[in-house]
């Protein structure tokens, strides 16, 4: 099942490129607008939710969760790439996989993620 989720691309991009300085250098701000965007039930009754604390963004899906981290050393030092590895990480941990599209989030959950 795959669930396309927007967000506004637009305001995201006013935290990324040096427009505004957040001093995390991974992309925190960023982070947060798309993180706020995934948060909806799905037609089954699953709760799709994901939070960030600190460098830690944790997905839940149903009842099960995964975690990601933002890894500048590793994915940096784009803060877009920092912030999709991450989700997709987490998105991993969880038995789905993450992509992105212009002002979207794709989520494709396989059809055993959670009762």
């Amino acid at each position: 099942m795959k669930i396309t989720i927007p967000f506004d691309e637009a305001r995201a991009d006013t935290f990324i490129g040096g427009h505004r300085v957040d001093g995390s250098g991974v992309g925190i701000n960023y982070a947060d607008v798309i993180v706020k965007a995934l948060k909806l039930t799905l037609e089954d009754g699953r709760k799709v939710a994901c939070k960030r604390r600190g460098l830690k963004l944790t997905l839940t899906i149903g009842d099960r969760s995964g975690e990601g981290l933002l890894r500048r050393l590793d994915n940096g030092p784009d803060e877009r790439r920092i912030v999709r590895q991450g989700l997709a990480e987490a998105a991993g941990n969880v038995g789905a996989a993450v992509s992105f599209e212009p002002g979207a989030v794709v989520l494709d959950m396989e059809p055993g993620t959670s009762s």
